[in-house]
């Protein structure tokens, strides 16, 4: 069963806010905010507006994970801050209107940020089998093994289980 998705962002005082909205839709199609502030001409006096809502499927992300062959730094990224049945990761919006998946770990990116939130049961083995491929027949992979990246994102060295040949990391 898919879990609930919830899909949030800052609309900044510089952004046009429909331009915001896009780069959100290009990931989460069916995405509706909650609200959209008004374009206003710069300088202006709006502050940062919160924008949320929820969408159906992860479908669109995982696809361009998929085409990037990035589904196991997907899956490390989607599950950092993995507990129980709840998870949230950050997408940077400028890749996202460039068709690409970016996840943002500890920094703030240009061109803002969206906040994706998962809620439901079994979320880790959901997650495993929506970013499965082919590669975990031979290096099998799941949440939080000993494979996964560290904490701020840095590959974490690793070793092929045939031999001693460094296969991945630095």
């Amino acid at each position: 069963m898919a879990p609930m998705l919830s899909v949030s962002t800052v609309v900044q005082p510089h952004e046009d806010p429909q331009m915001v909205v896009e780069s959100v839709k290009a990931i989460f199609p069916d995405w509706v905010p909650d609200r959209v502030p008004g374009n206003a001409p710069f300088p202006n006096k709006r502050e940062g507006v919160l924008i949320t809502g929820s969408s159906e499927s992860l479908d669109t992300l995982l696809e361009a994970a998929r085409n990037q062959r990035i589904l196991d730094t997907a899956l490390d990224a989607m599950t950092l801050e993995l507990e129980i049945d709840s998870t949230g990761f950050s997408l940077s919006r400028q890749a996202a209107l460039a068709g690409k998946a970016s996840f943002v770990i500890d920094e703030r990116p240009i061109g803002g940020e969206m906040r994706i939130g998962l809620t439901g049961e079994g979320l880790a083995v959901w997650l495993e089998q929506q970013t499965w491929h082919a590669g975990r027949n031979s290096v099998p992979r799941s949440v939080g093994d000993e494979l996964a990246m560290s904490e701020d994102g840095e590959p974490v060295e690793w070793f092929d289980r045939m031999g001693n040949r460094t296969i991945g990391g630095d």
